[in-house]
């Protein structure tokens, strides 16, 4: 057991309790221990008893500063150690919450811990692995919180909520994306994922995953985020998909980036004398940067958390190791 807490594992799950969701400080170091210590899957599961009274568009930008600073955080790390396709999810979960690691299955090596998980819905599957206890949140914190239920404005949630993507090689960007658009959905998420004819110009196109392994991606992921609402994920041809057709979505996701489609998008609305849809935006990250800075479409465009730069990555990936097997 000791020598397993030593080594670097290949799968671990992080599990933090923080006393709020506003002071980031105190997940940095948990995060980057467990994200040096991980080599190919990382499972951050973030506990507050915030997440016990309140979802919606009340919390929208703590949750996504919260979001954004953990996978810059973890992708940060990984790719200081050339772990470019290492998976990082995060979830927020309830202190009191039943859905904590319902159907997240997979060979788990080690358990990092920061802050008091007594009391948190940890599976007993979890329980039985290698724990390691991390510092970062002092425990003397986690008896009080910074906000109450008289504090905390009335949340808002949409019943359908719209987003699209190409969605390849599912990273940090595409997730923050997904999970804000099923924080603010009250029944159901809508994401439309271009189709492969639309992708020919594509860089690396051959390193481009299917349409059907995208759709999984997006699908598994949101399902691991929040269980119980309804996920539609389908084909696109053009920038409107779903959201050119269908009077039953109330609220738009897209990113600074893509803001030229919302506008597209409510401009066909108003046409076909659809309801106009309420607009949400996530700002773009980097690999290193939780705040571009900007808000041109182009320097967006070229600095941003890609999948272009990952089919790069493997595509050089794969020349040097065709030379190294050439020179052997």
């Amino acid at each position: 057991m000791a020598e397993e807490l030593l080594n670097d594992v290949d799968k671990a799950i992080l599990l933090l309790n923080i006393p709020n969701i506003y002071d980031l400080s105190v997940i940095s170091d948990p995060i980057t221990i467990a994200a040096t210590r991980t080599r190919t899957r990382l499972l951050i599961t973030i506990f507050s008893s915030f997440f016990d009274i309140v979802t919606g568009t009340s919390s929208w930008d703590a949750v996504q500063k919260l979001l954004t600073h953990a996978y810059v955080q973890a992708t940060t790390v990984a790719q200081k150690h050339n772990k470019i396709l290492m998976s990082i999810d995060v979830l927020l979960r309830g202190v009191q919450s039943h859905a904590t690691g319902e159907g997240i299955m997979d060979d788990w090596n080690m358990v990092f811990c920061s802050g008091n998980i007594e009391g948190s819905s940890v599976p007993p599957t979890w329980q039985s692995l290698p724990f390691l206890r991390l510092t970062g949140v002092p425990e003397h914190l986690m008896t009080t919180s910074s906000f109450s239920q008289e504090t905390i404005s009335t949340p808002v949630t949409y019943p359908v909520v719209a987003l699209g993507g190409t969605f390849d090689h599912l990273h940090a960007g595409h997730k923050i994306l997904l999970s804000m658009a099923a924080w603010i959905a009250g029944r159901k998420v809508i994401v439309g994922v271009t189709d492969d004819v639309l992708l020919a110009k594509k860089a690396h196109r051959d390193i481009l995953e299917p349409l059907v392994v995208r759709c999984d991606a997006v699908r598994n992921f949101l399902q691991l985020f929040k269980p119980a609402l309804v996920y539609d994920v389908v084909p696109i041809a053009d920038v409107y998909g779903p959201t050119g057709w269908d009077p039953d979505i109330q609220a738009l996701v897209v990113s600074k980036e893509t803001l030229p489609g919302a506008s597209s998008i409510a401009t066909l609305r108003a046409q076909k004398a659809l309801p106009p849809l309420e607009t949400f935006i996530i700002d773009v990250i980097s690999a290193v940067s939780a705040d571009l800075g900007t808000d041109d479409p182009e320097t967006l465009k070229n600095a941003k958390m890609s999948s272009t730069f990952i089919r790069q990555w493997m595509h050089e990936h794969q020349m040097t190791n065709t030379r190294s097997d050439a020179e052997s």
